[in-house]
């Protein structure tokens, strides 16, 4: 039976063909619709799992969230800097620690910090280690650069016109490992760098340098070399060396778009949110609460993808039935011949069965694997653009759905089977 099959199969390979691919595409859709969307769940919680709460300016929290933990560009508003040093002297805080946006190097994007969020954070480092100058920079591991490197920041971004900074230079201390978050992808400095190449944050540890700088320099004897273009360079060199400090007092912290808190407890995260969303010029969020809403819309995109590729799936079910059922009436000749030589009618059935199924199983198959190959194919691309590891693999739910598909293949199969079986001898070799 197994070798009539198979020689049947070869010679109508063209027809096969084409009822495979149809049923593997099908099946492709709805399994890369639902690894891809299960992939940005686990990939953005991941992601967002070490920052419990962000406070920013009024607006919106999405876009805050967005910003502030997927590091995606905005322009967002600023806050009051003072609630920096008032979190920090909070007994209920852990760590806090403000974002700055804005300047970007070769597409990766440069974030203002502190070392609390870098010691929180980062596993460890695979080369070098933390910043403790104003020129300093830490990379993360996507960055394609070496420890040493220059970095020349740019405003902006080349494609909107962004213009590159001259007065300081960063050079990478370390390089972070792998966290699979935007992250990877960031490289980050001291906020008073930040600060200060934007003209912001007071000059009193600039001048300070300076001062102990000139002297030195006055020691050794330096004053012939007081040309324009050596002050220029002296001025990017003592910013450069002057050393962080992230013990700020009120009064002396510029706007912020963004802090970073870590509450020492949950209680405690519930009492922050709470106080700093009913404060003016304040919104506290958690990024968990607001990535739930973002799932709820997903869910919503995902129901009507899932309802598109189901209804491809009925489609090609109902062309596969129409094809079969002709096949079936076109060989009526030779299943009339099969019963006149003594083939019982339930090998009968079992031929035409077999046949469609292999057909089927097979698609159906080709299927999954052609959707698992599509989903891993968007993640890395994903992964690749905004640093959002996305994990795509198969759960018992998936294995349920195939399971659901081959029993539903295995119904539709033996419709035509079930025709050849009541189909007369004496009538098929009539016909």
């Amino acid at each position: 039976m197994f070798r009539f099959i198979f020689s049947d199969l070869k010679r109508l390979w063209a027809g096969s063909v084409v009822i495979v691919l149809l049923i593997a595409l099908a099946t492709a859709l709805g399994v890369t619709i639902t690894l891809q969307e299960r992939a940005l769940r686990l990939g953005s919680a991941r992601a967002s799992e070490k920052f419990d709460l962000v406070i920013g300016a009024p607006g919106s929290e999405t876009q805050l969230v967005l910003s502030s933990v997927f590091l995606q560009p905005s322009d967002l508003p600023l806050m009051d800097g003072d609630l920096l040093p008032e979190l920090n002297a909070d007994p209920r805080v852990a760590w806090a620690a403000p974002i700055g946006f804005g300047d970007s190097y070769a597409g990766y994007p440069i974030v203002g910090t502190t070392t609390a969020l870098i010691e929180a954070t980062v596993p460890g480092f695979a080369e070098g280690g933390i910043f403790v100058h104003e020129g300093d920079a830490v990379i993360g591991s996507a960055v394609d650069l070496a420890v040493g490197s220059e970095i020349k920041p740019m405003h902006g971004a080349a494609e909107t016109g962004g213009h590159t900074h001259t007065e300081l230079a960063y050079h990478v201390t370390g390089k972070a490992e792998p966290t699979g978050t935007p992250w990877d992808r960031a490289i980050l400095v001291p906020i008073q760098a930040v600060w200060h190449i934007h003209g912001l944050g007071g000059d009193d540890l600039h001048e300070e340098e300076a001062a102990d700088h000139d002297e030195a320099n006055h020691d050794h004897g330096a004053d012939d070399h007081a040309d324009d273009e050596h002050d220029e360079h002296h001025h990017e060199s003592v910013e450069a060396a002057a050393p962080i400090n992230e013990h700020w007092q009120r009064g002396e912290t510029p706007g912020l778009p963004a802090i970073l808190v870590k509450p020492k407890s949950i209680a405690d995260a519930y009492r922050l949110r709470q106080d700093y969303r009913e404060a003016d010029g304040t919104v506290a969020v958690f990024p968990a609460e607001v990535l739930t809403r973002l799932y709820a819309t997903l869910g919503d995109a995902r129901q009507v993808l899932t309802a598109i590729a189901i209804g491809a799936q009925v489609l090609v079910a109902a062309a596969l039935m129409l094809v079969t059922v002709i096949h079936v009436s076109q060989r009526r000749r030779e299943i009339g011949a099969l019963r006149a030589f003594g083939a019982p009618r339930g090998a009968v059935f079992a031929i035409v069965w077999v046949e469609l199924f292999s057909l089927v199983g097979l698609g159906i198959a080709i299927g999954y694997g052609a959707g698992f190959i599509a989903a891993r194919m968007i993640s890395q691309s994903i992964m690749a653009e905004r640093g959002v590891n996305m994990p795509v693999g198969f759960v018992g739910s998936d294995i349920a759905n195939a399971l659901v598909l081959l029993v539903v293949a295995a119904l539709l199969a033996a419709l035509p089977a079930f025709l050849a079986y009541r189909q007369p001898p004496a009538a098929a070799l009539k016909g």
